[in-house]
């Protein structure tokens, strides 16, 4: 990104560039964390102001065309500056597939080139800039189409577009590893066992609430029942299972030296509860940041749904067999099935190295309530020990 010689400076965004992430309160969610919409192409419309005769024709436009937005396909986002159009109604979500970020502290305009990068709520005049973004399913700028051109150029080209699967002209592979055979049968029962005999409890999962990272519960985002192993020779196999069986794969593919493992759990997703995870990364808080590869190890196969996806590469899932891993980047965008038979266990654990360990000593300064501090070289079941 560049800034233009003369006049206002602003970010500039060219075809390819990846479309910077961001958090903007919209009317259903005071955080709407952007990339996890990944996976379907995704139209940002910086109108400005629903007020203006120039941001009113293109909203109606859209609308005029809400079936190019479903949400599987495609979605719209509006990104309005005017409080007025949320205080006066004058825009409203349309669901499903199509949106409105509030953003009226300037932080996404300015982020996209809408605005200058130094306007801001006290600036007198504001030199706005209208266009539509058009970002591919791994949230990467496809087109730019500003209002001058009208919405016909934007619509021809929605509806030219390829499925999202099929976006960059062939079907990619998400880049996973599936390995079989990281558990044997017997320790595979094993584990179920454990699990069978204590029970589980409740899982949230992490996020970011005014600068400190904290556990949250929420059954419509995830459905999950988890028991910590706690046994000491139990976890040595574990981890011996996983430095001899998918570290050196990790090394070979990734040139990634493994040496610290996080998180000794049998988890379990039961079809009479819904279980489920929607769509989210595992290392976009601060006291996840150090997480580099996640591992999803089946323990079982008697099941029906609960398999993982990755949306950002299709909508294929995988369902390793019991004993297999599915490997992947806590980066990339993921999703696990809600299951529709029985119960699916899985050992969930995540893998990083000594320098990333220091990352994650560091951060204990942003550790909500009730997450749990970390030091350098701590070999505690449950949080983190070395690999080898």
């Amino acid at each position: 990104m560049s800034a233009e010689a003369k006049g206002p400076a602003y970010h500039r965004l060219e075809i390819g560039d990846p479309a910077p992430w961001f958090s903007q309160r919209t009317a259903q969610n005071p955080r709407f964390v952007m990339d996890v919409v990944a996976g379907r192409w995704i139209v940002l419309g910086f109108f400005g102001s629903a007020s203006d005769p120039a941001g009113r024709a293109a909203i109606d436009d859209i609308l005029a065309h809400r079936h190019l937005f479903d949400d599987t396909r495609a979605c719209f986002f509006g990104v309005s500056i005017d409080p007025g159009d949320e205080g006066e109604g004058r825009v409203a979500d349309s669901m499903p597939g199509i949106r409105y970020f509030f953003d009226f502290d300037y932080a996404v305009s300015r982020l996209y080139g809408a605005l200058p990068v130094d306007a801001g709520p006290e600036s007198n005049e504001l030199a706005f800039r209208r266009f539509f973004l058009v970002l591919d399913p791994t949230l990467r700028i496809r087109a730019a189409i500003p209002f001058e051109g009208g919405t016909t150029r934007l619509f021809d080209l929605l509806a030219a577009l390829p499925p999202p699967d099929h976006y960059s002209g062939i079907l990619l592979q998400a880049p996973i590893l599936f390995l079989p055979n990281v558990f044997e049968p017997e320790f595979c029962r094993h584990l179920v066992g454990l699990y069978e005999r204590h029970g589980g409890e409740e899982s949230g999962f992490m996020r970011e609430i005014d600068g400190k990272t904290v556990a949250i519960q929420d059954k419509s985002h995830k459905q999950r029942r988890d028991y910590t192993i706690d046994n000491d020779d139990v976890i040595a196999a574990t981890r011996a299972r996983v430095r001899r069986r998918i570290a050196p794969e990790i090394k070979k593919i990734h040139q990634f030296e493994v040496t610290r493992m996080e998180r000794y759990i049998v988890c379990c997703y039961d079809a009479d509860e819904g279980a489920h995870f929607r769509a989210h990364r595992d290392n976009t808080t601060n006291g996840t940041a150090h997480r580099r590869f996640a591992v999803s190890i089946n323990l079982n196969d008697d099941f029906d749904g609960g398999e993982v996806s990755f949306p950002e590469y299709g909508p294929r899932s995988f369902k390793a067999p019991p004993g297999g891993a599915v490997v992947f980047s806590c980066s990339l965008l993921h999703a696990v099935s809600r299951v529709s038979r029985g119960k699916r266990y899985a050992f969930l654990p995540f893998l990083y190295d000594d320098a990333a360990a220091k990352i994650r000593e560091a951060n204990n300064q942003f550790l909500g309530e009730g997450v749990g501090a970390y030091r350098t070289g701590a070999n505690q079941p449950g949080k983190a020990a070395r690999t080898g």
